[in-house]
């Protein structure tokens, strides 16, 4: 009832749009409905160059876009699956009303600079590499944006620096982001979708109900920035997505800005490889984190060779009364991985289903954010990746990218079986193939973000073209 009830009024806010959708549980069975192909108005031609628009970009079709695309309060664009959306350098998409992109497993869709070409080699300098060359604008919600859904969708070579800032609070020379969702009673759903090269945040959420689950993210962040940030007001989940070389977090939860709610994110069965490392500044992160009054859920969370581990604040401080945590696998190649686990100078509190074993390793007694010795767990608890050497050798430090890698399992993985499933998703969005959630995964048995019973994150190796 309660799904039925969230559908109807999220439907009641959208454009008047004929639809016929099933209503679903979470974790129920996906439909596919792939006949006809779904269409919101009228169709838009592909020599369309941006400004206004509104109805349905056709599968199949590449728009090239040269200047800023616009979606007006109270109207729909709908990308159908397998559509091209090249952006010209500076271009943005801006959103008053609803922006939908509907790809599929087997033809995603793309939003990207296609006149770039990708540079995956160990160590690169993020300098010279073009996936920091911030191509485009992003997606630019405004206050009035009900709706950002974006399923099975490249997104690419964002994070130009506004010329003229589209909307109000975004100022000329800031990075933007690859989406900026700021409505508290809008949804943004970002599912099995990729994420690569940006500057600063990929997503800042300042508002709003959200789902972000199943998607994989290279190279965010050039010398800072998290991916999926979310400040005061902000409620959801973000569920079995891989990270593989961020510069900062993966996750983030804060109640920065003083909106109701309190922002209250559950983080679960994500997997983080690599990351934390543009980011100079001491302990600023490199995995998951809670901070600033945020409330939530961790579980299941799997952190190969990351800068931090689960990163709770003290100050502004978390709120601790309202979280539960544990059951995260750390893996540490090296003394300065190791010993970060449980990062030094805040409130990360081992919890006795961690793996390792907090006892095995830290002092006793422990008092939370003291320094201690990891060095006896380097190399320790080899997750056995289905193809990611570990420890990594020389040719493979620096990797920020999947390519060939692939983050699935090994049949006697450390990790498998080691999951605590009596968390509850917060499914804080309706189940609609079209307009929510297509699934809200339930908590995983096997730690991070791919299941061995074949649920969680869908993408297996190479993600481009």
């Amino acid at each position: 009832m309660k799904t039925t009830i969230q559908k109807l009024t999220l439907l009641m806010a959208l454009p008047a749009i004929m639809m016929v959708d099933s209503c679903k549980k979470p974790g129920a069975e996906t439909v596919n409905e792939s006949t006809p192909p779904f269409t919101v108005g009228k169709a838009i031609s592909d020599t369309a160059t941006g400004g206004t628009a509104k109805g349905t970009m056709l599968s199949g079709h590449t728009y090239n876009i040269s200047r800023d695309l616009i979606i007006n309060k109270g109207d729909t664009l709908l990308i159908q699956s397998d559509v091209t959306i090249c952006m010209s350098k500076g271009a943005n998409i801006v959103v008053h009303g609803t922006f939908i992109s509907l790809g599929t497993a087997d033809k995603p869709n793309w939003i990207t600079s296609c006149s770039q070409t990708r540079n995956d080699v160990p160590g690169v300098d993020p300098q010279s590499d073009p996936a920091y060359s911030g191509q485009w604008g992003g997606i630019n919600c405004d206050t009035s944006c009900y709706a950002c859904v974006v399923k099975w969708t490249h997104l690419e070579y964002a994070g130009a620096a506004f010329v003229n800032p589209p909307l109000a609070g975004q100022s000329a020379g800031s990075n933007s982001f690859v989406i900026f969702f700021q409505n508290p009673k809008g949804i943004l759903v970002i599912e099995d979708s990729w994420i690569y090269g940006n500057i600063d945040d990929a997503v800042r959420i300042a508002g709003g109900k959200f789902h972000i689950m199943r998607n994989t993210v290279e190279k965010s962040g050039q010398v800072g920035g998290d991916v999926f940030n979310a400040k005061s007001g902000s409620i959801g989940d973000m569920a079995y997505n891989l990270f593989v070389g961020v510069a900062t977090n993966g996750t983030k939860a804060s109640n920065k800005g003083g909106i109701t709610p309190q922002t209250n994110i559950n983080m679960y069965n994500n997997t983080y490889v690599n990351s934390g490392y543009r980011r100079a500044s001491t302990g600023r992160g490199g995995s998951l984190n809670y901070e600033e009054g945020a409330r939530g859920e961790a579980y299941n969370n799997l952190i190969v060779n990351c800068k931090f581990g689960l990163r709770i604040v003290n100050n502004p401080v978390a709120d601790t009364m309202n979280m539960h945590y544990g059951y995260t696998f750390n893996y540490g190649d090296s003394t300065s991985i190791t010993g970060q686990f449980y990062p030094t100078g805040y409130i990360s509190k081992p919890q006795s289903t961690d793996i390792p074993l907090p006892s095995a390793y830290l002092p006793n007694p422990y008092t939370l954010g003291m320094t201690y010795d990891g060095s006896s767990e380097n190399g320790k608890n080899n997750p056995m990746f289905t193809n990611f050497p570990l420890p990594q050798p020389t040719t493979v430090q620096g990797v920020a990218y999947v390519g060939n890698y692939v983050f699935t399992l090994q049949p006697g993985s450390p990790a498998i079986g080691k999951g605590y499933t009596g968390v509850s998703p917060i499914a804080a969005v309706p189940v609609s193939a079209t307009f929510g959630a297509t699934e809200i995964t339930l908590p995983g048995v096997d730690m991070g973000a791919y299941q061995t019973n074949g649920k969680g994150n869908q993408h297996f190796g190479v993600t481009h073209k």
